[in-house]
C-alpha cells in the first residue's frame, strides 16, 4: 500500500482482504447470468407471476436480501435487488458472485444532467466518473472507469435488435444526492455525462477486480440542473421499468 494524505487514494492491491466473500456465503448451484434490478415493484412481480424461486438469502441489519432465480427462454436466470447506494450494492455484487453468477447486466434509473434527455430515453454509461468510496477499495485510483467492451456490445446488439433508441455515455457516480451541487453538474456535463446515479462506477470496478463480466443499461428519471431539479414523476413509468427488466435479461444472456 502507497501511503498518501487522503486515505481514499491509498489503494491497496493485495487480492485477499481480512473478510472474503467466500467466508461468508456458500458457493451453490447458482445460475452463471444474472439481472441486478433496483425496481422492487418488478423484482415483486416476477416472484408473483414467473414462479421465481429462492436460491439464497443475504443477510444485513435491514433484513434478507434474496437472489431468485427464474427460467427465462429455456434458460436459467437470477436476478437480486441491490438496494441503493454502492456499499450495499457491492456487498450484494460480491455474494452474487461467491455464490457462482458470473455474467451480470445492471437495470436502473438515473438522473440526468441534460433536460434534452426525456424521461424513459435509455442510456449506456460506457464510463463512470468516480465520485463514490467504494471503486478506490478495488481499483487504483484514477478519474473513471470503463464498462467491459463485452457487456457493452451486448446491451447495443439487444437495444438495437429492438429498434430502441438509446445513447451511450459516462455518468457521474456520486455517494451524496443532496450534495449535487450546480457547478458539479455543470463541469461534468461539460466532460461527457449525462447521466447520474450512485452505483455504476463501483459495479464496474468490482466486475474487474472479480474477473467476472457486468454491464448496465439506465433510463432516464429526475432531471438534475443548473437551474433547477426536476422530478418529472420519473420513477412512476412501469412499462418501462417492467421492459427494462426484460432488456437486461436478454443482454444477460448474450454475454
Amino acid at each position: 500500500m502507497e501511503e498518501h494524505a487522503l486515505p481514499i487514494l491509498e489503494y491497496d492491491s493485495t487480492r485477499e482482504a481480512i473478510l472474503e466473500p467466500s467466508r461468508v456465503v456458500d458457493s451453490i448451484d447458482a445460475p452463471e447470468h444474472c439481472v441486478i434490478c433496483f425496481f422492487a415493484e418488478v423484482v415483486e412481480s416476477l416472484v408473483e407471476n414467473h414462479a421465481a424461486k429462492v436460491l439464497a438469502y443475504s443477510i444485513s441489519q435491514i433484513g434478507k436480501h434474496p437472489l431468485y432465480e427464474i427460467d427465462y427462454q429455456g434458460r436459467r436466470l437470477a436476478f437480486f435487488h441491490p438496494g441503493i447506494g454502492a456499499p450495499l450494492a457491492i456487498g450484494l455484487l460480491e455474494e452474487a458472485i461467491a455464490r457462482g453468477c458470473r455474467k451480470f447486466i445492471v437495470c436502473g434509473g438515473c438522473g440526468v444532467l441534460d433536460r434534452s434527455v426525456a424521461v424513459g430515453h435509455l442510456l449506456v454509461p460506457e464510463a463512470a466518473l468516480r465520485d463514490e468510496g467504494v471503486s478506490y477499495h478495488y481499483l487504483p485510483p484514477a478519474r473513471e472507469v470503463a464498462m467491459n467492451p463485452r457487456a457493452l456490445a451486448a446491451i447495443e446488439k439487444v437495444l438495437q435488435s429492438h429498434g430502441l433508441d438509446y445513447l451511450r455515455t459516462k455518468t457521474w457516480t456520486t455517494d451524496a444526492i443532496y450534495r449535487e451541487t450546480r457547478d458539479k453538474a455543470a463541469a461534468y456535463r461539460a466532460e461527457g455525462c449525462l447521466a447520474v446515479e450512485m452505483e455504476a462506477a463501483a459495479f464496474f470496478a468490482v466486475a474487474q477486480f472479480r474477473e467476472v463480466l457486468l454491464g448496465q443499461i439506465l433510463y432516464g428519471g429526475d432531471a438534475v440542473l443548473q437551474e433547477a431539479w426536476d422530478g418529472r414523476s420519473w420513477s412512476s413509468r412501469g412499462e418501462i421499468r417492467r421492459n427494462l427488466f426484460w432488456l437486461a435479461a436478454e443482454a444477460a444472456l448474450e454475454l
